[in-house]
């Protein structure tokens, strides 16, 4: 049997916990799974796996094992990426994850268009609100919005992502518009876990201010927000490429349109130069050609149309 094959078959069982997770991604039944293990422990002479009915954990052997084919298999990869450096058409599989708003509003799209252009590439999608550690879970590329990445980290900048004050029509006439950052404290400030959980910084005229602000609502995912918002619960920050259709279409209104809001990047990160294979390299110039041309994340005039959106 084939052993490259033996060996990838492992690292999923390892990583997944079970042989059933792992033939459903490599697309072979379970019995062949238990083949290609079988045939790992062959010819290395060793046990790898300690199975029960409820769980799989590695030996001491198999601890060693996945350490070596991890190696062996990502060794194998970068070469196929050099020797199809020359060829045009970028084939194989890459995993990617973003943020859940981010994907969806976005990245779906961009990934659609890709595949369509190059249908020898295939893409694993991850949408998570949560920091995915790249290496763990064997991720390719992370799509991330803030305003440092870890040093640890190689990152591309494709886009920049600007934040607006929302507020629904219904909301402001009820509690009023305000027309000063310090008028803020008096509303119902809903806010991000991560980005301005209790402090906005606005900009103008080259002067910046800091203002405190709280709420009834704080979620994790921005696409929560937004609906909170046209729910008429409160003003949000709100990050420009979510809301700009329902800003033009009247749905929402900016608040304090005068003021900026910090600039975060859009950024694509990935863990390693070396082992970079061509079809991120493609998708990756890609991605930043889509963001450049997407009025999403550009300077937008924030007047209503009178066209209502959806």
């Amino acid at each position: 049997m084939d052993r490259l094959t033996a060996m990838t078959v492992f690292v999923e069982v390892a990583e997944r916990g079970s042989l059933t997770a792992a033939a459903e991604v490599l697309d072979m039944s379970r019995a062949m799974v238990s083949r290609y293990l079988a045939e790992a422990e062959g010819w290395l002479g060793a046990r790898l796996l300690h199975r029960t009915t409820r769980r799989i954990s590695l030996t001491a052997a198999g601890e060693a094992a996945l350490a070596r084919f991890r190696q062996m298999l990502a060794i194998g990869e970068e070469l196929q990426g050099e020797l199809a450096s020359d060829d045009p058409e970028p084939h194989g599989t890459l995993r990617i994850t973003a943020s859940v708003s981010f994907g969806q509003s976005h990245l779906a799209r961009a990934v659609a268009a890709f595949v369509q252009r190059h249908p020898a590439a295939r893409i694993e999608l991850l949408l998570v609100d949560r920091m995915v550690n790249l290496v763990e879970e064997r991720v390719d590329l992370a799509v991330r919005i803030a305003r440092q990445i870890d040093p640890g980290l190689i990152a591309r900048r494709l886009a920049t992502c600007r934040s607006v004050l929302c507020a629904s029509p219904a909301y402001l006439q009820a509690h009023g518009t305000p027309t000063a950052p310090e008028h803020l404290a008096a509303h119902n400030c809903l806010t991000h876990h991560y980005v301005g959980r209790s402090l906005w910084h606005l900009h103008r005229d080259g002067r910046a201010l800091s203002v405190a602000v709280g709420g009834n609502i704080s979620a994790n995912e921005a696409s929560l927000l937004v609906e909170a918002v046209r729910a008429d619960a409160g003003i949000a920050m709100l990050p420009s490429y979510q809301v700009a259709p329902l800003l033009r279409g009247g749905a929402l209104v900016a608040v304090l349109p005068d003021y900026q809001l910090d600039e975060l990047g859009v950024h694509a990160v990935y863990a390693s130069r070396r082992q970079q294979p061509a079809i991120m390299r493609r998708f990756l110039d890609f991605l930043a050609g889509c963001f450049e041309h997407d009025p999403a994340f550009q300077d937008l005039d924030w007047q209503p149309t009178g066209k209502e959106s959806a």
